[in-house]
């Protein structure tokens, strides 16, 4: 396919994103760049300086909810892309609403126990839809221990071992690597194309 095919194809697409941290930020991003018709991300967070060194954010957007700041920049990217917003904490009772018209969800958060819940939403509440999940991008180097696995209609992109600790932050290299794999499994699924 040309790069015009494709983007013929994903503007019709909606990609739902529940965190826009270092993963859902740089992902969105990626998303954006490749022509995808419609994001819907939330997240309640306000951008920090010590999320810039691995968050789609500028030093001037600091303060600022993480929802308005990601919406500026991908519009910077991509004026014709539709940026759904919602400055909000996900839980069960609101996903299924959110995401309802998403042809694949991202999973982006930082902590453990919001990743398992919504995993736990998406299989209970929306066993039909894609889920992209990111799980182990902590540290540095060990670039051959990245992959993706799927799992019925789960796709898990990470090591799937590296917990994030004091001294294996989560850091820019590794966040990226895994944030844009993520979205290759994204354009993957929505051109068809992926090889189980």
């Amino acid at each position: 396919m040309t790069f015009e095919e494709i983007k013929k194809v994903l503007k019709n697409k909606t990609v739902g994103i529940a965190g826009a941290g270092g993963l859902g930020s740089n992902c969105a991003v990626a998303l954006a760049r490749v022509g995808i018709g419609k994001l819907v991300i939330a997240d309640f967070d306000v951008v920090s300086e010590s999320n810039l060194n691995r968050q789609y954010y500028f030093y001037d957007q600091v303060n600022q909810k993480k929802t308005t700041a990601i919406r500026t920049n991908i519009l910077r990217i991509n004026p014709e892309i539709n940026v759904e917003t919602h400055d909000l904490k996900l839980t069960p009772a609101n996903i299924p609403t959110l995401f309802a018209d998403c042809d694949v969800i991202v999973e982006a958060f930082d902590l453990a126990d919001q990743k398992e819940m919504l995993i736990e939403t998406m299989l209970t509440e929306m066993p039909e839809k894609f889920l992209v999940v990111g799980l182990g991008m902590a540290g540095w180097g060990m670039n051959d221990t990245i992959h993706c696995r799927q799992v019925g209609k789960m796709f898990i992109c990470g090591d799937e071992i590296s917990e994030i600790a004091p001294d294996l932050p989560p850091i820019a290299p590794r966040v990226g690597i895994v944030s844009n794999m993520q979205a290759n499994v994204v354009v993957e699924l929505l051109l068809n194309s992926f090889k189980s």
